[in-house]
């Protein structure tokens, strides 16, 4: 009898405890992230990127670098639609573990009278819902820029985002022009594609939770459009997990759990693959 590859997907997840990574391989929780931060050894920065014709004149980010004694890609993380908590930064931190600097945008910075982790999650969602979708990815550009010319970098970046994120990491592929800095390679976490799909350029690998009615859905049209047009899509969705699995690992019975350990060792695999280490 042959298996449904969905099941596969899931089959594949729940088998991982046997070879599963040790904890400090993944991404925290949110539960766990502001632990992890302390106790990371690598070093990061906090910075403010010029950013002309984008959300504002700057932006502010941090970026986290790896313990390598060479070249490294850059990756652009982008946060949910909460705003840049501190869940966003230990996922920073983590690609940075792995290989990767990483450089995390606030692109809410100046529009929140605080933090994102210390005000009402609607003030920051509220907030999205204002940012100008072009000025936005003119601001992406301006960070993708800062980071492939810092002094350790490798003139390769990708983009990796969550939920809201996601969304806008997929339009970034849309977005992206093909010179002078074209980006290589796209992970979205439970995100939307855009509505158009075909000036996409990067690889893109789509990372879904079985139980998220609102986007999962949205992924078999994605694939059949995507390979009518001849772009690299690789969707993967864990059944029984939800939306937002990476961040809330302790969810869903385990399934949360069981996809993160599928899911981030395919997000790292595919950053090597297109950005090198």
């Amino acid at each position: 009898m042959r298996v449904p590859a969905l099941l596969l997907v899931g089959l594949s997840a729940a088998a991982a405890p046997a070879r599963r990574l040790p904890e400090p391989s993944l991404p925290p929780s949110a539960a766990t992230a502001a632990a992890r931060l302390a106790a990371s050894p690598r070093h990061r920065e906090d910075v403010m990127i010029p950013t002309p014709g984008g959300l504002g004149d700057s932006v502010h980010a941090w970026v986290f670098y790896p313990q390598v004694s060479h070249k490294a890609p850059v990756v652009v993380v982008i946060h949910e639609i909460f705003g840049m908590t501190i869940w966003t930064r230990a996922v920073g931190d983590q690609l940075a573990a792995d290989g990767f600097i990483a450089i995390v945008p606030d692109l809410l910075t100046g529009k929140l009278p605080g933090p994102a982790d210390s005000v009402p999650m609607d003030a920051a969602m509220s907030a999205i819902r204002t940012l100008d979708p072009a000025a936005l990815q003119r601001t992406l550009d301006a960070v993708a820029a800062y980071g492939v010319h810092l002094p350790s970098a490798r003139p390769a970046y990708g983009i990796i985002g969550f939920c809201w994120g996601g969304g806008v990491s997929f339009a970034h592929d849309v977005h992206s022009p093909a010179t002078p800095l074209p980006l290589k390679a796209a992970v979205v976490y439970y995100g939307t594609p855009p509505d158009s799909l075909g000036t996409a350029r990067a690889p893109v690998l789509g990372l879904y939770g079985g139980s998220d009615t609102r986007v999962t859905p949205t992924v078999p049209g994605t694939d059949s459009a995507m390979r009518m047009l001849h772009k690299v899509y690789d969707p993967h969705t864990y059944p029984g997990a939800g939306h937002g699995f990476l961040r809330a690992q302790d969810g869903q019975d385990g399934a949360n759990a069981a996809a993160t350990r599928d899911a981030w060792p395919r997000t790292i695999a595919w950053f090597r693959r297109y950005l090198g280490a």
